[in-house]
């Protein structure tokens, strides 16, 4: 196992969480400025997107080029963003893609 990521995944953490953190360390945040609030509402399913994009659609293979993956993943993910835009619920996307892709793993989908 090597180590080489892990200053890059520091960094990455210390620029990423004071946008993410906005939202639960500021003082009133009913009186932050209208554009500020749809920012901060937009900022976790923008960063749950990308972590979905780069584990559904990129591959690596044994050389080491990158390709694109189809699997159980993507039906997780296009059920997830459809029942997000459906319910409007965050949480019940997210809870019905990790049911979905634990299930396909467990019949032996990838």
């Amino acid at each position: 196992m090597s180590t080489d990521l892990v200053p890059l995944a520091f960094v990455m953490w210390a620029v990423t969480y004071p946008s993410r953190a906005v939202g639960l360390l500021a003082p009133a945040l009913e009186r932050l400025p209208r554009r500020a609030l749809e920012y901060l509402r937009l900022v976790g399913p923008a960063i749950l997107a990308a972590l979905a994009a780069v584990n559904t659609v990129i591959a690596t293979g044994e050389d080491g080029r990158a390709s694109i993956a189809l699997g159980v993943s993507w039906i997780a993910v296009v059920v997830s963003i459809g029942l997000v835009y459906w319910r409007r619920s965050l949480l019940l996307g997210l809870v019905a893609a990790v049911a979905i892709a634990a299930a396909g793993r467990a019949v032996g989908l990838d």
